[in-house]
């Protein structure tokens, strides 16, 4: 059985059991070459995308300015990205600057299905909705890569997934593609270990590393999208509950400022001792999960890692603690040790399942997005911030594309400074922020030409 999810903004309705694989589907003018959950929602889904391109001018100024230029025209790229309402803008610039592309969703939990109508309807080969299941995810990512009269050139993954498939299953079309774009921690760290092992055969851009991804989608965004995801999956009050943040990277960085902020006695764990001294001068106790497992009322992951938090952590746990993920992976809560006879499943509602144990006390956890991204699946993020992320992996693409042979080889790099601050750049005006300008002297003086880059590779903002 499947089961149809409705997105986080309740448009979508809970339909019949009939999978989106077994209908046949086209849009208002014939186009059939996707797989959507409803096109009928089509054009909720293009007031979606309307809303997120008036709050993202980073991703919209790159689309004006580069629109003469076509500098994507040639290109046909495969995506595997979240699918929301500030992706299809991302996904809309790329078609304006020329690409073609064929995009499937790299989390089954985070599709807006009416933003999937929407860019269906305006003929996008689509491939995905939510609540697929495995078997699904890997046959939408599959039609992506292969499709008559289609050679891919490039890659747009978030986590590495369309990667692995035409590695896998295609190693002929993966040598024929021009370069990679990943964003994600896991998608990164697997480009590191084929180019380690010999197996990458083309260029990457690492964008996960990327000053304006990090500092900024995984920092600000996780501060702003985990209260509301905790707020909405479980209307929660979140003064004076106890924390605990497993990692203290830039997403529990920023997850840690706004529960602190609104309260919350926060602890962390780390195997980073840089990173947990950081945690200290921040004001926050670092300790080791078993040390508070039995006390705290939330546990929010954020590494990147597996079985961060084992079924013996969750035995542990005291009734009604909250779990869940802000990490790329899905495995860093062991959520498979949970799917056994002795413990009883109660969906309470979308994402929100109760995991009840044995005994007269009944205890149970709340379990949130079966341990994928909350912030994705339970609430909304920044389309500001997805701006900054979405001109970041643009301008990778564009780079990549339209590189002279030879100036990238088969290896990971990270987006060229200059980029960076194009980015930044680009997001200013709407913020009435204003430059200043170095004088002929003053940029003498610190070795800087006036138009930057103005710091060094090793700066770390």
């Amino acid at each position: 059985m499947r089961l149809s999810v409705s997105s986080y903004t309740e448009s979508s309705s809970e339909e019949d059991d009939l999978s989106p694989r077994d209908k046949v589907q086209q849009n208002s003018k014939g186009f059939a070459d996707f797989c959507v959950r409803n096109i009928k929602q089509h054009s909720f889904g293009r007031h979606e995308i309307e809303i997120a391109e008036q709050e993202m001018p980073g991703i919209m100024a790159l689309r004006k300015q580069a629109l003469e230029d076509k500098p994507l025209k040639g290109s046909n790229i495969v995506g595997c990205t979240h699918i929301n309402a500030q992706t299809a803008v991302l996904i809309e610039t790329l078609i304006n600057l020329g690409a073609n592309v064929r995009w499937a969703a790299c989390n089954i939990y985070s599709t807006q299905n009416e933003v999937a109508a929407a860019l269906a309807e305006s003929g996008v080969p689509i491939f995905a909705w939510r609540g697929e299941i495995e078997e699904d995810f890997w046959w939408c990512i599959d039609k992506c890569v292969h499709a008559e009269n289609w050679q891919p050139n490039m890659i747009l993954d978030d986590g590495g997934d369309a990667t692995h498939l035409m590695l896998k299953k295609y190693p002929v079309m993966f040598k024929m593609i021009k370069g990679i774009v990943d964003e994600s921690v896991t998608g990164v760290h697997r480009l590191y270990q084929l180019s380690k092992t010999g197996k990458l055969t083309v260029p990457a851009m690492n964008v996960k590393d990327a000053i304006t991804k990090t500092k900024f989608d995984s920092l600000y965004s996780c501060k702003e999208s985990v209260i509301d995801s905790l707020k909405r999956a479980t209307d929660i009050m979140i003064g004076g509950k106890q924390v605990v943040l497993c990692g203290y990277g830039e997403v529990g960085k920023g997850c840690a400022q706004a529960l602190k902020a609104l309260g919350c006695i926060v602890y962390v764990t780390e195997i980073d001792p840089i990173c947990a001294l950081q945690a200290c001068m921040d004001g926050f106790r670092v300790v080791k999960l078993n040390e508070v497992i039995r006390t705290v009322d939330v546990v929010i992951t954020c590494t990147g890692n597996k079985n961060v938090v084992t079924r013996e952590h969750m035995d542990k746990m005291k009734n009604g603690c909250i779990v869940c993920n802000m990490g790329h992976s899905n495995t860093e809560i062991d959520v498979n040790s949970l799917r056994t006879s002795e413990l009883q499943w109660e969906k309470m509602r979308s994402q929100v399942d109760h995991i009840i144990w044995p005994g007269p006390d009944g205890k149970r956890i709340i379990l949130l997005a079966e341990g994928r991204l909350v912030n994705l699946s339970c609430s909304s993020v920044s389309s500001f911030v997805a701006s900054i992320t979405a001109a970041t992996q643009a301008l990778a693409l564009i780079e990549l594309f339209n590189a002279p042979p030879g100036r990238y080889k088969a290896d990971v790099y990270l987006l060229p400074k200059k980029m960076d601050e194009y980015v930044a750049s680009l997001h200013l005006p709407t913020l009435d922020a204003h430059l200043t300008e170095l004088t002929d002297d003053q940029a003498r003086y610190m070795g800087l030409n006036k138009a930057g880059p103005f710091k060094p590779n090793y700066y770390r903002y």
